[in-house]
């Protein structure tokens, strides 16, 4: 006895042949009889537009439209139905608010299973479909198509509930997830491991350098067994930096066409697009002046002279604006750096003068006194008889303030565009609110639209740039105080109102915003005063008006 796989109904097999019927009229019979239940599933505009059909039987575009489009000619309005017949088919349908969900089946289908068929495609959509409006369905057509698939096959509906549908389309793997972890971790391992090596060959070549020894070559091109006499490129974690070419005896070599690769074969190509970005405003920085990340990061200049114990008071703001006023949020972040590089001075205090009328909220480290801090504003360690460590950056106090208090904006924008006959009209103007404030290098970026040209300036307080690789109005102040406080610029460009937002500002400033400084240095035992130097900053995060 066997079992057959579509009807799940015992099957008889003798040498006479297969009893109680063939299998092969049953099969066909099966197939036939899943055509005939659910002919397709669709969400449709209330004019029977379809937006999105599945179709379990073989149907063609035409034949499905035209089903859909008869659809609101049947509904009778005034009656409670769910479905409506015609000779050929049954229609089930469920109002979405101006959508319908419609299922397309036959005369002889069970109308109870449909109806609870139906509820189950009504709930699937909201679970992709924020709002249930045609361009929504449409830009998720796909994902409830694959819903539907889990829903029905082969015109039945299968046992699934809303959890596994959502299980089944995202297609969680763990194994997949193991996967990417284990590849981000060899990628991270690799990259560690080669900026460590890259590191030793520098060292290796300096020291070698340092003691008038030959440096050990490279492998490959750019290594020292080249005879072209090419400088060789050192490889670290942040920079490539060319070493000097030495001079060198150039050997002979055979006459006749070479096929080794020339390094260094375009210089005069390159020299020319060198010069012709230059002819076109852009800023070319030569291999002798390229500096380091880390130096060339550096906002201010260092102080000339730094003591045994110098400070640094950073502070950097992150500002959101709409361009209509209103601030969205402003934060400010700032810390209290300490390096002490002399021994003798490793125990002191900080004497603080905290002038902040703004609402910050102060941290300490956690081995700095607290209880000190707060009666006293000295900046001292738990045990008086611990020393700061010595020539290691140590920060020591670190505060933040985060409001959406409009009178609080160091620097106001306000972007005025405007459309007028020969294109739009953009007046801007800025407004520095905290008068205590220097602003140095400030940079106002405005958008400009792309292949239009370049803008027609009016009234202008101050400098600008525009870079046209970028289609950006760079709006450039040198010092902004309260001797320069307000300043405008018109300029007239086609484009529309939305093509000069978000505007960006960028500045640095001496002076700290929240007005937080030491004031004196003393030691631990006798209250001496020791000399002390401080450097401060305030920069920009983010600083943009949307």
């Amino acid at each position: 006895m066997h079992f057959d796989l579509l009807t799940r109904r015992p099957v008889y097999c003798s040498t006479s042949g297969w009893r109680r019927g063939s299998p092969f009229p049953a099969i066909l019979e099966l197939q036939t009889r899943r055509r005939e239940v659910l002919l397709a599933a669709a969400v449709c505009t209330k004019a029977g537009k379809a937006i999105v059909s599945r179709q379990f039987v073989e149907m063609t575009r035409t034949r499905i439209e035209g089903l859909l489009a008869a659809f609101p000619k049947l509904m009778n309005t005034g009656k409670q139905h769910t479905f409506v017949e015609t000779e050929s088919v049954r229609y089930v349908y469920q109002p979405l608010e101006k959508l319908y969900m419609v299922l397309i089946t036959t005369k002889n289908s069970n109308i109870l299973e449909d109806l609870e068929t139906l509820r189950l495609f009504s709930r699937v959509i909201p679970e992709y479909c924020r709002v249930l409006e045609e361009s929504e369905v449409s830009e998720h057509c796909f994902d409830l198509i694959f819903a539907f698939d889990e829903i029905v096959a082969l015109g039945y509906r299968e046992n699934v509930n809303l959890a596994q549908i959502r299980t089944f389309t995202e297609m969680d793997s763990h194994e997949e997830k193991v996967f990417r972890a284990v590849r981000e971790t060899q990628e991270r391992e690799a990259k560690a491991e080669m900026r460590r090596k890259a590191k030793e060959l520098q060292q290796a070549r300096r020291d070698a350098e340092r003691s008038g020894k030959k440096a050990p070559g490279f492998g490959g091109f750019g290594s020292t067994g080249m005879g072209g006499g090419n400088p060789t490129t050192i490889i670290t974690d942040t920079l490539i930096e060319p070493e000097k070419p030495k001079v060198a005896p150039v050997p002979i070599r055979p006459s006749g066409p070479s096929k080794a690769l020339k390094l260094g074969a375009r210089g005069k190509e390159v020299d020319s697009f060198v010069d012709k970005l230059k002819s076109e405003g852009e800023n070319i920085l030569s291999p002798t002046s390229l500096k380091r990340p880390s130096e060339a990061s550096k906002v201010l200049p260092p102080p000339i002279n730094m003591e045994s114990v110098h400070m640094k008071v950073e502070e950097k703001i992150s500002l959101t604006c709409g361009r209509d006023g209103g601030l969205q949020n402003m934060e400010v972040l700032g810390m209290i750096t300490l390096r002490v590089s002399d021994d003798q001075v490793g125990r002191v205090r900080l004497h603080l003068n905290n002038n902040d009328r703004k609402g910050v909220q102060l941290q300490t480290h956690p081995n700095v006194d607290k209880k000190l801090f707060s009666t006293d504003s000295l900046l001292g360690l738990k045990n008086p008889e611990k020393s700061f460590p010595l020539n290691s950056d140590v920060g020591v106090l670190k505060w933040r303030l985060q409001t959406t208090d409009e009178s609080l904006i160091p620097l106001t924008i306000n972007c005025w565009p405007s459309e007028g006959a020969t294109g739009c009209d953009v007046n801007i103007e800025y407004e520095l609110q905290e008068e205590g404030l220097e602003l140095n290098d400030v940079v106002i970026t405005i958008p400009v639209p792309s292949g239009v040209g370049a803008p027609m300036i009016g009234d202008l307080d101050g400098e600008y740039r525009l870079d046209s690789r970028r289609n950006i109005l760079e709006w450039c102040h040198p010092v902004i105080d309260a001797k320069n406080k307000t300043g405008s610029l018109e300029f007239n460009v086609a484009g529309q109102p939305n093509d000069f937002f978000p505007v960006h500002v960028s500045f640095i400033s001496k002076n700290n915003y929240c007005d937080i400084q030491v004031v004196r240095v003393t030691h631990v035992d006798g209250d001496s005063p020791v000399r002390f130097s401080t450097e401060t900053s305030f920069v920009v995060d983010k600083y943009e008006i949307l």
